[in-house]
């Protein structure tokens, strides 16, 4: 009944996940490779950014956009997912799931799944060995807390962007650049993220009431910029200080 229902298609299905980060001969060999087999092969190309695919291999697809899921879905299926695997949360950690993940579920997932294991092994060595699967989820008898799934978000305590955004103010002593690069070599030789500095730079800037709308216009160009640097493989340190020193040229800038 069910080959009925669903029969399989005549075709073999292919699945590329993380498309965009093939090179360009890459692609151009799997564009052969899709017109050899057009008749008995359909690939499905799963990319983050389709500016990345080459345009003769965009061309000969049909493209399908998807919109992240909305908090109260995503937030849904994380209760969902941790009261079937048995994983206890404090209050607040769907919340910081949802906020960290950005929206991404898969990410969100992740990130529960590495907290519960991070809370399971330390659960574990309190009775001395760890056995073999003290790790697994299924095992966790701790809560999983907010503190741990910021920590295995990589996210950047406040008070180091407080210190930032403190650089970046006008100073009467004019050593703007010496006080945003000391903050910004500490951060770098913390092993912060340039991207995480970019994500909550943005948030304690952007919705900062103190900080004139067109200055905003500004530092959101600013952003954009150093973000697709970033993503094309740009140097994490100068780009971090490059950033600083312009958003400190704009806040210092008369309206």
């Amino acid at each position: 009944d069910y080959q009925k229902q669903y029969p399989c298609p005549p075709y073999k299905i292919i699945i590329l996940d993380e498309a965009d980060s093939m090179t360009q001969d890459a692609q151009s060999a799997l564009r052969r490779t899709m017109e050899t087999y057009s008749k008995i092969t359909r690939f499905c190309l799963v990319c983050n950014y389709v500016t990345r695919i080459i345009d003769p291999l965009a061309s000969r697809c049909s493209k399908f956009r998807f919109k992240r899921m909305g908090e109260e879905q995503a937030g849904t299926r994380l209760r969902e997912i941790a009261e079937k695997e048995k994983v206890p949360m404090e209050e607040g950690v769907v919340e910081a799931l949802i906020k960290h993940s950005e929206g991404d579920l898969r990410k969100a997932i992740t990130f529960l799944q590495s907290a519960a294991r991070l809370v399971g092994a330390a659960g574990a060595n309190l009775g001395g060995e760890v056995e073999e699967d003290a790790m697994d989820v299924d095992e966790v008898q701790k809560a999983v807390t907010v503190k741990s799934i910021e920590d295995i978000a990589g996210v950047i305590p406040d008070r180091t962007i407080d210190s930032l955004v403190k650089a970046m103010q006008p100073s009467s002593s004019g050593l703007t650049y010496e006080n945003i690069s000391k903050v910004v070599t500490d951060m770098v030789a913390d092993g912060w993220s340039a991207s995480q500095v970019v994500t909550q730079l943005y948030q304690a800037i952007i919705y900062n009431e103190s900080v004139a709308d067109i200055h905003k216009n500004k530092i959101v160009m600013i952003f954009s910029e150093v973000d697709k640097r970033l993503a094309d493989g740009a140097d994490e340190h100068l780009s971090i200080l490059d950033m600083s020193l312009r958003i400190a040229a704009v806040l210092t800038s008369k309206v």
